[in-house]
């Protein structure tokens, strides 16, 4: 607990040198959110954290796993400010745990303690996960909603299935499956017709083409035929050679993406499906 104890002791040095200002602070945390990201992922995972702002106001707690022989843990405690208006600020509170060695196999025991009393909290997990490790599975044990990109994962489809055997511990999203959403209503749109869709081809990332795929195969009970030719965004999408009229709604940011997950709760049924389809 000595961890524990040094990092609130930082977070109330911050939170006295922001009051120092004389303008009041809110101190308002809608969820502890628990980033889970090895140190090639951390530039990309701090950018996102960054384009949230104000918008979900948060204990951020980063756990960076180490690779090392011997055991140890490194701790920074900062308070982000963003401006609200009428003089006041929203305080956020963000802690970055580095894990090294063996440190890094029990990350419920640093992250129970952090917990916002009452409050969701959310493990947003950069790459692929281990299916069957004990880090894992700590974490999907102490949180409410665990939040996954399929599109940073190798092994696709095939890795579908461990993030399956997941569905019944926690509640799971998935920002591939987020991505997808103008183009399922696209696609949704050409009802009836389309119920009678036997191959669809899409021009995009491999995770979010075969989650349409598996969207659909979910829904019309039958097989669809994928083919995909590769895009860093889905910018086309084709049902047995016609092309589908692309949303109107502009590409997300990774940012508004995470903040559209950080709103669920609720486990998504229609999602889950999609996912065991994909690999049926």
């Amino acid at each position: 607990m000595g961890v524990v104890a040094e990092i609130e002791r930082k977070l109330t040095r911050e939170r006295c040198r922001q009051d120092d200002d004389g303008m009041p602070d809110l101190r308002t945390s809608t969820m502890t959110h628990v980033v889970w990201a090895p140190p090639e992922w951390m530039g990309r995972a701090r950018r996102v954290l960054d384009g949230l702002d104000e918008r979900h106001p948060a204990r951020t707690i980063f756990l960076v796993p180490v690779p090392g022989r011997r055991g140890r843990i490194e701790s920074e405690a900062s308070v982000r400010t963003f401006d609200v208006g009428g003089g006041r600020d929203v305080l956020s509170e963000v802690i970055e745990l580095r894990l090294y060695g063996d440190a890094a196999r029990h990350p419920a025991s640093l992250v129970l303690p952090l917990l916002i009393s009452d409050l969701p909290a959310f493990c947003r997990w950069r790459g692929r996960p281990d299916w069957g490790s004990q880090e894992l599975g700590e974490l999907v044990g102490v949180v409410d909603r665990l939040v996954v990109d399929s599109s940073e994962w190798k092994g696709l489809p095939s890795a579908y299935t461990g993030l399956a055997e997941l569905f019944d511990r926690v509640a799971v999203s998935d920002i591939a499956w987020r991505r997808t959403r103008p183009w399922r209503v696209a696609l949704a749109d050409e009802w009836p017709g389309i119920r009678r869709l036997r191959r669809l081809s899409v021009e995009g990332p491999r995770a979010d083409a075969l989650l349409l795929a598996g969207w659909l195969r979910s829904r019309l009970r039958r097989e669809v035929t994928l083919s995909r030719r590769d895009a860093e965004q889905v910018g086309r999408v084709l049902v047995d050679g016609e092309a589908v009229t692309p949303p109107a709604s502009p590409h997300a940011s990774g940012s508004d993406l995470l903040s559209a997950e950080l709103d669920v709760l609720a486990r998504d049924p229609v999602f889950e499906a999609a996912v065991r389809a994909t690999t049926a």
